[in-house]
């Protein structure tokens, strides 16, 4: 199934029409992205030409608020646009999902802050949520030292949102909180520590702070979550949305590999044998069977992601059910993208061993992403725990 296939999803989904310009873009993205991605490899960073096409159609910051030019999509379409840039090169992918995950932390910040990292329209940033690093409180802000790894996107990126430990000072005394913070990358030294089987592209570099101060508009609490008066973009769960888009690029990646598979088979005649690979049965059932999982899986998750979208319009938190089905259809959709990945690499034998074969880098790929802790099995974890009736914390989902 060819990538252009795609623009016809455009005039049967109302949401992709509304968002009719910012997903061809995504489509003469992914169209880029194919074609360097042996670049995108080699180089182990996004290949400029790509880099400067998704700044200047805005796929990096889809998540801003409108205050700073924000397209307000709805979650569904930025999804997709990043399952369909992964499905031309998942390092493309994974890059879109992680810059436009941490976008939509511009409205946790204060309306100054915001305004300072998204304000201008070219800005990208790139984000590690987990606090491994420390703060302490100052007058006007904290101080940040500390290091972060998979800083996925760093090198494109102008800021990074870093989490965090934050000590309360002695004027409130407790147990340390969980912050990010907004930190512009040339106060960050950036170490060159991504020497990867796969996701080569996505510089997901190391990065360190060291007593580096950051103004409290720069500050923010995933826990407390965006402003009361937030856009329903804003009020769509931030934790289940980062699980999500890398599920997205899974998604893409998989697909990608039924492409590359498909076109492998056309002209591809195994050993022996006088019929090509797309002639043979067992190519056809293993190609059908892997075609179905693929499209259950996104059916469960975009199913999933539309339930706790219309949740979101109202000003009421994103009940749990909903939040748990949410985790349930990301780590689901990535496992079985995984799956279908795996098959198409092993239809395509002895021709795609080559490092030039792109079934092998979408091999490699796949199973680099699942090594990241929100694609891995045990994120069924809550849900399960939720089905039997067991309590599921809040910073679980």
């Amino acid at each position: 199934m060819a990538l252009e296939a795609d623009e016809f999803a455009i005039s049967g989904d109302q949401e992709l029409l509304a968002n009719e310009e910012l997903y061809r873009s995504a489509l003469d993205s992914a169209r880029l992205a194919r074609s360097l991605a042996p670049v995108t490899e080699e180089q182990r960073a996004l290949a400029g030409d790509l880099v400067r096409r998704l700044v200047d159609d805005g796929l990096l910051r889809t998540g801003v608020p409108r205050s700073v030019g924000g397209p307000m999509a709805s979650p569904s379409v930025m999804l997709r646009c990043a399952e369909t840039i992964a499905r031309g090169d998942a390092s493309a992918g994974w890059c879109v999902s992680i810059a436009m995950t941490s976008s939509l932390l511009g409205a946790y910040l204060p309306s100054k802050g915001t305004e300072e990292v998204f304000g201008d329209p070219r800005s990208v940033a790139s984000g590690v949520w987990a606090p491994t690093a420390r703060a302490r409180t100052v007058q006007g802000g904290v101080v940040v030292s500390g290091r972060w790894a998979f800083c996925s996107g760093i090198s494109h990126a102008d800021w990074l949102f870093a989490g965090c430990l934050l000590d309360p000072g002695e004027e409130q005394p407790g147990s340390p909180v969980m912050r990010v913070v907004a930190l512009p990358k040339d106060e960050l030294e950036i170490l060159d520590t991504w020497h990867t089987g796969g996701l080569r592209g996505t510089a997901s570099h190391d990065a360190v702070a060291d007593e580096v101060f950051v103004p409290g508009h720069r500050v923010l609490s995933l826990v407390q979550g965006p402003p009361a008066d937030a856009e329903p973009l804003h009020r769509f769960p931030a934790i289940a949305f980062f699980a999500l888009s890398v599920a997205a690029a899974a998604l893409g990646n998989a697909r990608g590999a039924i492409d590359d598979l498909t076109a492998l088979a056309g002209d591809k005649n195994a050993r022996g044998s006088s019929r090509g690979l797309a002639e043979r049965s067992a190519a056809q059932i293993a190609v059908a069977q892997a075609e179905a999982s693929l499209r259950a899986a996104r059916l469960l998750y975009y199913q999933a992601v539309e339930d706790a979208w219309q949740a979101a319009q109202s000003r009421e938190p994103v009940p749990q059910h909903l939040r748990v089905g949410l985790r349930l259809a990301g780590t689901h959709a990535a496992r079985v993208a995984t799956e279908v990945t795996d098959a198409m690499y092993e239809l395509g034998g002895g021709a795609a061993v080559y490092e030039t074969s792109p079934l092998q880098r979408r091999f490699r790929d796949a199973h680099t992403m699942t090594a990241h802790i929100q694609l891995k099995p045990s994120m069924y974890k809550a849900a399960g725990a939720y089905l039997l009736g067991q309590p599921v914390p809040d910073q679980d989902l």
